[in-house]
């Protein structure tokens, strides 16, 4: 029995040859299975996502705060200050600034119940005035007319009213981060440890979870110092333009520089609006030159080059992921799409060697660019070599 075994070895070893010749792996019969059923799992998933939307969306926005101020733990422990008093520290500044937040935009808000009722007469007479010139361009109608008639500009300040007033579901909201928000800085504490603990059982997925708290921090801190920076701009320009409600828009201009892509366009829409009513189209056209200098500038160059390594996603998935999670987890999953966005790749590719070769189509292009790179070199070498052969031909 042990020669035939040898036998058998042998035979095995000579054949090695015309087995490297055959592919290394077959190709999985049940591949296109096993694609479907990863589709239906996700659409599952995102599904319950957006059944349990008003749980989920406070308790990710209480983890990502969580992961912005983890830096201030650790550097008060590296002080030697007591790991109960560092959690308290972060708490007490994390809630400070979301309770200055929330008071500016409550101002914000009634602010605007006032200037909507100044200028309710002037709102409704330029939507008459606009459905007058469409119908005179060929497109007016009798539906135009009738919501032209019918457009009252006080339904907004009872929707304003209805969201000021429905104190029940806000302090549900901020009962759910605050709480998350303790828990959450109470179990930072042991994170450095469990690091340790879990990188000899999960060496690839520790770094894998760090390097995604080092992204989403850097992606929301720049972010929001660049949108203070906008917003503090535009409210000055705004108000040396005599644009009414110059701390509101400021502050709208603020939030959406967490919405990639399309956030500029929605902040500047309204002090558009305005700047028309209060001062005509010459108004309007510089609010429009003042929001292209500087809140194109910042969102279009300065934010992509400082926090591009950070968030490595493309722009087509970038505008993609904003209509997406606005869809699943409401309003507020536009603002969080990016690290969102950036968990799911974490859990399906960072985490999954076999996956790492659908990073570069996902956005990370430092090879690719490496690769255009010496492309376009061999282009021009080889261009050049063309015109100096003509030369030649034609002495």
């Amino acid at each position: 029995m042990w020669r035939t075994r040898k036998r058998a070895t042998t035979g095995t070893a000579a054949a090695e040859p015309d087995s490297e010749r055959a592919p290394a792996t077959l190709p999985n019969p049940h591949r296109n299975a096993y694609i479907l059923m990863g589709i239906g799992g996700g659409v599952l998933a995102f599904f319950g996502l957006a059944a349990i939307a008003g749980v989920f969306a406070p308790v990710f926005f209480a983890f990502v705060l969580t992961i912005c101020a983890h830096p201030l733990r650790l550097a008060l422990e590296k002080r030697g200050v007591p790991r109960g008093l560092a959690t308290g520290a972060v708490i007490t500044v994390v809630i400070l600034l979301l309770v200055g937040f929330g008071y500016a935009l409550l101002v914000a808000i009634s602010q605007f119940g006032v200037l909507l009722s100044d200028y309710s007469d002037d709102i409704e007479a330029a939507g008459q005035d606009f459905a007058a010139w469409l119908t005179s361009i060929g497109i007016g109608s009798e539906e135009i007319h009738a919501m032209a008639t019918d457009f009252d500009p006080s339904a907004l300040l009872d929707f304003l009213g209805g969201i000021v007033g429905g104190l029940t579901g806000w302090i549900s909201l901020l009962v759910i981060i605050f709480t998350m928000l303790l828990l959450m800085a109470m179990d930072a504490a042991y994170l450095p440890y469990l690091r340790r603990q879990l990188v000899p059982v999960r060496p690839l997925l520790v770094p894998a979870f760090v390097g995604y708290g080092d992204n989403v921090r850097r992606y929301m801190v720049v972010t929001t110092m660049l949108g203070l920076a906008q917003g503090i701009i535009d409210s000055v320009v705004l108000l040396v333009l005599g644009v009414p409600g110059a701390f509101i828009w400021g502050l709208l201009a603020f939030v959406c520089s967490f919405i990639p892509n399309i956030g500029y366009f929605i902040a500047l829409i309204p002090p558009v609006v305005f700047g028309a009513l209060e001062g005509g189209w010459p108004t309007a056209i510089a609010v429009i030159v003042v929001y292209a200098l500087v809140n194109g500038v910042i969102q279009s160059v300065i934010q992509p080059r400082m926090i591009g390594k950070a968030v490595s996603l493309s722009q087509a998935i970038t505008f993609f992921s904003v209509l997406f999670w606005a869809v699943v987890v409401g309003p507020i999953g536009a603002i969080l799409a990016i690290p969102l966005t950036l968990l799911v790749r974490l859990l399906l590719v960072d985490t999954n060697p076999s996956m790492t070769w659908i990073q570069p189509m996902l956005g990370d292009v430092t090879e690719t660019k490496e690769i255009m790179a010496e492309s376009d070199a061999a282009a021009r070498a080889a261009r050049a070599a063309r015109r100096v052969g003509g030369a030649k031909k034609e002495d």
